[in-house]
């Protein structure tokens, strides 16, 4: 099971309420959100997960090819070198890493790679997805919100925290402390759920911003990814952490291509955390007054496809590449030249931001991301004081 606990304002003090809810569990990632009370039935699976509806082909989760005995078959004979990782074989319960891979990006430049995909695909589409794949398919997701508190003060914020994906250990619970800390300081009304299904119409007006606490994973169905879209578009707000930009792959292009606006390309490896050097963007305003207009800081440093700036971002932190070694697995080069870490984004009527810094755990206490993280979840909020007037920063809208 899983637990759901909110804070909410009361006169001079704030109260911690707790709500169990049904669903399905998540290995690691229920550590820090508290100790299981009695038992639930079993929740109900949903029938709209986005891969039901699809027939198998190279772009398929690798998770979803290895779960059905007949399309882990066709990898057995097609591409045999997809069914374990350096690390052994791959877990086909989540999290796991398999679910944010798939066949195409992981063959695609390898040698021969062109050919390897045609066949796969080609044996892949003669797999018939049975009733019974589509069930286990859509056995990660949620179909049963869970039971918010009565009473929500506004601001309200949302902490949403799936991961079926890459697990990182210690920086979620960092994430909570600090915005636990954060929502008491500011009397802010908070809740934390790694129950997808809360992304319904409902549920959703009643906060102010949803933060996507080191997400990784596909973990919404196609419904709630409406009602999650309509929200955002209609005047909500997101706020993104670290991980929640760092899948090697994406199976919802609005997400990757419209809120985050970049796709994660790799992290350096050798060594995997390096000190750099990061540059407050000249004129980014309110978000980022005050923050030193230059630091350096030991962490794991993400690249993308592209500049976020490209698409259309409010850029507010970058990257000084000359002062770290980007390279990454295998020696990729991961040189962006315009390097962001940190924007802001218009979607619709919403705002989004996004912070790529934060895999240490410790990151988050570093003043400089502690104040970066808190403005830009205000502003993501839409509230009082985070906007500049006449910039780019508050031209989003609000609700």
């Amino acid at each position: 099971m899983n637990r759901l606990f909110a804070y909410v304002r009361v006169p001079g003090r704030t109260v911690r309420l707790a709500a169990v809810v049904a669903s399905v569990l998540l290995p690691g990632v229920l550590a820090g959100c508290g100790l299981a009370v009695g038992k639930e039935s079993a929740p109900s699976i949903p029938t709209d997960c986005p891969q039901a509806r699809e027939p198998y082909s190279s772009r398929t989760p690798l998770f979803d090819l290895l779960i059905d005995p007949s399309a882990r078959a066709v990898l057995e004979r097609e591409a045999p070198e997809l069914l374990s990782s350096p690390f052994g074989t791959w877990p086909t319960q989540v999290p796991s890493f398999a679910t944010i891979l798939a066949p195409r990006g992981m063959l695609a430049q390898a040698p021969g790679g062109a050919a390897k995909l045609a066949a796969l695909d080609t044996a892949l589409a003669r797999v018939e997805v049975t009733a019974a794949a589509r069930r286990a398919q859509c056995a990660r997701y949620d179909r049963d919100p869970p039971a918010l508190p009565a009473q929500l003060p506004r601001p309200a914020v949302l902490v949403y925290e799936k991961i079926t994906g890459f697990v990182h250990p210690q920086s979620p619970q960092a994430v909570r402390d600090s915005l636990r800390a954060l929502a008491a300081r500011r009397g802010w009304s908070i809740a934390f759920t790694n129950n997808a299904a809360v992304f319904n119409a409902r549920d959703l007006a009643r906060f102010d911003v949803v933060v996507w606490n080191n997400v990784s994973g596909d973990g919404l169905t196609l419904s709630q990814r409406a009602a999650f879209r309509r929200w955002i578009e209609r005047g909500g707000g997101f706020a993104g952490l670290h991980a929640t930009g760092g899948d090697p792959a994406y199976f919802w292009d609005w997400y990757a291509d419209e809120l985050l606006g970049a796709r994660f390309t790799g992290h350096p490896m050798a060594p995997q955390f390096q000190l750099a050097r990061l540059r407050v963007e000249p004129g980014a305003g309110a978000i980022v007054a005050g923050i030193a207009p230059e630091w350096t800081l030991k962490e794991e440093w993400y690249s993308f496809e592209r500049s976020a700036r490209a698409g259309g971002a409010r850029v507010l932190v970058t990257l000084d590449e000359s002062s770290y070694t980007p390279v990454g697995l295998g020696g990729q080069d991961l040189r962006m030249g315009d390097h962001p870490i940190a924007w802001t984004r218009c979607v619709g009527r919403g705002r989004s931001f996004f912070s790529a810094i934060g895999h240490l755990p410790e990151t988050y206490a570093e003043p400089n991301v502690a104040a970066l993280t808190e403005r830009g979840i205000a502003w993501a909020a839409g509230l009082a004081g985070a906007f500049d007037p006449g910039t780019p920063s508050g031209k989003c809208g609000r609700r």
